[in-house]
């Protein structure tokens, strides 16, 4: 990941959000962390990977706790 401090990045951001569609730029403010620029494909595929795994989680709770469960497509007859 590359890194630019955050007076370099108020000057060079038109070129920085060109870069941020290859790879995430890390912001620096005094030498620490301030924030990450990315690109929106970047952040639609990090939301995506993130719901994915809460859904993981989620099913794995529920197989945890030995629940009953009821086939999708059942329900769905049920409900028409």
């Amino acid at each position: 990941m590359k890194t630019s401090p955050l007076t370099d990045a108020r000057r060079d951001l038109p070129s920085l959000i060109d870069k941020a569609e290859k790879e995430p730029i890390l912001i620096t403010r005094n030498g620490e962390e301030a924030a990450i620029l990315i690109s929106p494909l970047f952040y639609e595929k990090a939301l995506d990977a993130m719901e994915e795994l809460e859904d993981i989680a989620a099913y794995d709770t529920a197989k945890a706790r030995k629940e009953s469960s009821v086939i999708w497509a059942a329900t769905k007859r049920k409900i028409k």
